[in-house]
């Protein structure tokens, strides 16, 4: 008896858990002034969703700060930060999840203070929905505009207009059905279809979970309501195939395979897949993952997908659906907003992240920044913090994107500092730039100095983007081939060839151009170790000796051991001179 009751639970229980895996996930973050009420919002959805544990509850209730009226501060549930506690006012983004009995959801709680903008960016990038609150006492204010702004750039497809604070204004239908009215005019300007507004109180909960007797005039469905019934964007399985390789596995010389995440679309055993930048066509012959092999994998699945032929592919290289492939290029148009103290400057050499592919580039041009308040361009020299504008990226090697309209994961990047390795700024690629002959004349060039001032090793960082080194090598054949691929890369490459200059005219040479911040390439067949100390002496730890890799010419992988060994050229971790 108690065997056939406990194989009930179990059973029970296994569907308990195969209906809470099978529920659907909606990812909304709520955005709004200081002072709107997100995180009160926010803390009595769970709260009367019955997301809230007691003891949290109760250990809210002691607690000495409390801004609240009632027995409960309901905003404590989500400023988990104690400065944020202190100040009232939300700083970091704030994860939180709960679920109901139609869906899951994870809730990015973001700042509403214009300092945070960015954090707000942050959280509203992976969201389907946009919970945006607005005062009924204050009405639509510029960080509102931003806000909406910022998620129409993003591709949030829905938008949640909250009315927040009706029990201030006597639950007035005139006041809801005129903030209402100024909303939907704000959405139609920035192209946003899907929006709802509701008239809530999230201190007296007010059309959060059910709807309010308060508010007779409203007919619509509460603010749960509608995230349980808000319809998703496509999910990412129905696009294209798109999966950007994050590392080489080859545990042994009979595998070799490519780990990485599904970004977007479906692949499935004997797919034909092009892989990138090489354009090179092969089969999937497995797909695999720890619990063992799979017929299929779609996004967002990590697996190791294995070619049926020898293709040369790395970290940043992309396996992609072969009759639906995405824009390469080097150039392209992208609204960025800038998320660092230290303003972006046109011409300024960056790192640039889009999936797992890091390459050098830099904003060739600011074509104009957006006025919040009015939402019109503006020309623009630099952009400061918080600053959206659109632009033109220009990158080492060719990036592999889609439009973010179409693609949010291979359509966004990041700017990171080079130096500090600091996140810098976020971007949306809009379209690729038709290519230039006559480009590079219309970068901008570092500031003048005056006259008398000597050349600082830091602006010839600041010209080349990267520092100096001195590679040699006993292969003059090697060396042409690593000058042309690191030239490629955006670094000012040269080889001095020995055989083609005397021993001093090459010494020289080396000095002169290494000082220059070039990256020179010393080709010597009959090499010395006393040549290797005179380049080390120069160089310090700039100086490479290929020699000790056992490269050639015909290896493969040579350029790409060289580039690695460049990498630290040009992200060091601290400005420094030379």
């Amino acid at each position: 008896m108690a065997h056939a009751a406990s194989a009930v639970e179990s059973g029970a229980f296994e569907l308990f858990l195969k209906q809470n895996l099978s529920k659907d996930l909606l990812r909304f973050t709520t955005a709004g002034s200081v002072d709107d009420g997100k995180s009160t919002l926010i803390g009595r959805l769970l709260h009367d969703s019955k997301a809230v544990y007691e003891d949290q509850l109760a250990s809210i209730k002691k607690s000495r700060i409390n801004r609240s009226t009632g027995p409960v501060d309901f905003s404590l549930l989500t400023d988990g930060l104690r400065a944020e506690r202190e100040q009232g006012i939300t700083i970091d983004v704030g994860y939180r999840y709960f679920a109901t009995a139609k869906r899951k959801f994870i809730i990015a709680d973001t700042p509403g203070h214009e300092q945070y903008t960015r954090n707000m960016a942050t959280g509203a990038s992976t969201a389907d929905l946009a919970v945006i609150l607005v005062d009924g006492t204050k009405g639509l204010l510029p960080q509102t505009l931003r806000h909406a702004y910022i998620s129409s750039l993003l591709g949030i497809p829905s938008i949640l207009a909250a009315i927040n604070k009706m029990d201030l204004v006597d639950y007035s239908k005139e006041r809801f059905l005129e903030l209402e009215e100024e909303f939907f005019s704000l959405a139609e300007q920035l192209g946003i279809g899907n929006v709802q507004c509701i008239p809530v109180s999230a201190l007296a909960g007010d059309n959060i979970i059910e709807r309010s007797e308060r508010t007779p005039w409203y007919s619509g469905p509460s603010l749960l309501e509608h995230l349980e019934a808000v319809p998703h964007a496509a999910a990412p399985r129905t696009k294209s195939f798109r999966f950007p390789v994050q590392y080489v596995v080859r545990p042994d010389a009979n595998f070799r395979g490519f780990a990485g995440q599904v970004a977007s679309g479906v692949v499935r055993l004997g797919d034909v897949v092009t892989a990138l930048p090489s354009g090179r066509q092969s089969r999937i012959q497995s797909i695999v993952t720890y619990d063992g092999q799979l017929a299929e994998a779609f996004a967002p699945m990590s697996v190791t997908l294995q070619l049926e032929d020898e293709i040369d592919l790395s970290r940043g290289d992309m396996l992609v659906q072969q009759d639906s492939l995405p824009h390469v290029a080097k150039r392209c148009e992208a609204t960025v907003v800038w998320m660092h103290a230290q303003p972006l400057s046109a011409g300024q050499n960056y790192l640039i992240k889009q999936t797992s592919r890091q390459v050098r580039g830099k904003i060739t041009k600011i074509i104009h920044r957006v006025d919040i308040k009015s939402l019109e361009p503006e020309p623009a020299e630099q952009l400061q913090m918080n600053d959206i504008a659109t632009v033109e990226l220009e990158t080492s090697r060719p990036l592999f994107f889609d439009a973010y309209r179409q693609n949010r994961t291979t359509g966004s990047f990041i700017i990171i500092d080079p130096l500090t390795n600091a996140t810098l700024g976020a971007g949306m690629i809009q379209a690729p730039l038709p290519r230039s002959a006559d480009r590079r004349s219309a970068d901008p060039l570092p500031p003048v100095q005056s006259p008398e001032s000597p050349v600082a090793n830091i602006e010839r960082y600041q010209r080349h983007g990267h520092y100096p080194a001195i590679y040699s090598t006993s292969q003059p054949a090697l060396a042409k081939r690593l000058e042309r691929q690191i030239f490629e890369e955006g670094f000012e490459a040269i080889v001095v060839d020995a055989s083609q200059v005397s021993l001093l005219s090459a010494r020289d040479s080396w000095a002169i151009l290494y000082t220059a911040g070039f990256v020179v390439i010393y080709a010597n067949p009959s090499l010395e170790p006393e040549e290797r100390v005179e380049l080390e002496t120069v160089a310090g730890g700039r100086y490479f000796d290929l020699d000790t890799l056992n490269l050639s010419a015909e290896d493969a992988d040579a350029a790409r051991q060289v580039l690695l060994l460049a990498e630290s050229l040009w992200t060091a971790n601290e400005r420094q001179e030379y």
